[in-house]
């Protein structure tokens, strides 16, 4: 053959060696030594260093900020070079069409024999132009390998099947998770997508033909689906065991309840850096894959480093991204925090809180600022909602309002009542008045876009200017 396989040029047992999954996973990472763990960050991270010098993308940020190579020995040295976040992709691509300058595949000349083959995606392009994403076998397979992981974690085993509502079209998420199971566990796995790509009617109907008793993805569509089994009449004929969702502001309680108490646990990644943490059994914060990411939370305004247990941006190093488009401090603008306890497992893994929301979807009221996510979080615990709800901002007589709409099968005549239950709870939870509006269930459908996408929106910001 003129050019490498995606087979010849990865060795998955030296992978699964230093990305171990299962039984292998708990006895050589979960306790691992903080001297060990940082020894093997360090040797990983010269090598990403090494391969970004390599990059124009990275020649042309870091030399901006005056830094030459050199100047950055190890890990500790991180604050002194600048973040990236989408936006400097995306102008790297409108300068450098259609792929920008960030990937590094010109390092390897023009020969296809000269380099290994990339796996391309985008993101799903939901605040305008999709962004490319790009990955050599070793980083695609070490990102599923960490799936894999989460998922064992979580209590996947052999003989379950798994329905999966993440995406299947350019983006990557069901690819992934297509990927992890098939080549790192013995589940069986259906790979239904979105409402948009298999309707949530026909999705809950093959759930029960194939006896599926595992779901994975976003919360928002899990519950949606679990309110679609019960109107066909399948929610005592589909027995789901385990939900691996990405929760985010959902509540944890009511997506359980949706099917059945089934255990729900919590999981963080990014498109262009693949699967980050998870959440244990425990459900004590999502551990961080430290043998493969290292970590940073910082301010969102300022970029600088803040303590434990303070919410800020979550800022990735990607430390086994060194063959295809590495990330070395990507501000993904996702906020969370690192919990400065230690978990009631003893692991020494660093832990996240969860997803919080982005700081870049975040609305200032009169001085406070508000965030949709938490919105939902707010209003998750509430028996009287469906978990529906929708964010609409506008400017009126130099006044900022903010109205959340929210579905409820209550009737109209208590309605009045049941928005001043939720004006009033939002007001003492957010420190400032929200408008409350009460829909039927599914009206929300055409603002939010749940039955078409895996991550539904919940805001519209229609002030004209923002600042």
């Amino acid at each position: 053959m003129e050019h490498p396989t995606y087979f010849d040029v990865i060795d998955h047992r030296q992978l699964l060696h230093d990305y171990p999954l299962g039984k292998d996973f708990l006895k050589c990472r979960s306790c691992i030594s903080a001297a060990d763990l940082r020894n093997l960050q360090e040797k990983q991270f010269q090598s990403c260093l090494r391969r970004a010098w390599e990059i124009p993308f990275y020649q042309r940020l870091w030399s901006a900020q005056g830094i030459e190579p050199g100047d950055i020995q190890g890990l500790d040295d991180l604050p002194k070079l600048p973040t990236y976040d989408k936006s400097d992709l995306m102008k790297s691509i409108e300068e450098y069409p259609p792929l920008g300058d960030f990937h590094g595949m010109e390092s390897f000349g023009q020969s296809p024999a000269a380099r290994p083959p990339v796996v391309l995606h985008t993101t799903s392009g939901t605040t305008g132009e999709p962004q490319p994403l790009l990955f050599g076998p070793k980083s695609r397979e070490i990102q599923n390998i960490l799936m894999a992981r989460a998922l064992i974690l979580q209590g996947l085993s052999y003989g379950d099947f798994v329905h999966s509502v993440l995406g299947f079209g350019t983006v990557n998420g069901g690819h992934y998770v297509r990927e992890a199971i098939n080549h790192y566990t013995n589940a069986l796995l259906l790979t239904a997508g979105t409402g948009n790509e298999t309707s949530s009617i026909k999705q809950v109907h093959l759930m029960k033909t194939f006896k599926a008793n595992v779901l994975v993805g976003f919360a928002d569509y899990l519950y949606k689906l679990a309110e679609v089994a019960q109107d066909e009449g399948l929610q005592h004929d589909i027995q789901i065991k385990l939900i691996c969702a990405a929760i985010g502001g959902s509540s944890r309680e009511a997506l359980s309840e949706a099917w059945g108490g089934a255990a729900v646990c919590d999981f963080y990644g990014v498109g262009d850096t693949g699967f980050v943490a998870a959440e244990g059994p425990e459900q004590e914060g999502l551990h961080i894959w430290e043998d493969a990411h290292f970590i940073e939370i910082i301010d969102p305004d300022h970029h600088g480093p803040i303590s434990d247990g303070e919410i800020g941006n979550i800022c990735i190093t990607a430390l086994f991204k060194d063959d295809i488009f590495p990330n070395i401090r990507f501000n993904t603008n996702d906020l969370s925090a690192i919990e400065s306890n230690m978990s009631s497992v003893g692991w020494s893994l660093r832990r996240l809180r969860g997803f919080l929301g982005r700081s870049d979807d975040m609305v200032k009221l009169r001085g406070v600022n508000v965030y949709p996510t938490a919105i939902g979080s707010i209003l998750g615990g509430e028996g009287d909602i469906n978990g529906e709800f929708f964010c609409k901002v506008s400017r009126y007589e130099g006044r900022d309002e903010m109205t959340v709409l929210i579905e409820s099968s209550v009737p109209s005549s208590i309605r009045p009542q049941l928005a001043d239950k939720f004006r009033n709870l939002l007001r003492q939870e957010i420190g400032v008045d929200i408008l409350i509006e009460i829909q039927s269930p599914g009206e929300l459908s055409s603002f939010t876009e749940i039955d078409r996408r895996q991550k539904p929106l919940r805001l519209a910001d229609h002030r004209v200017n923002k600042k």
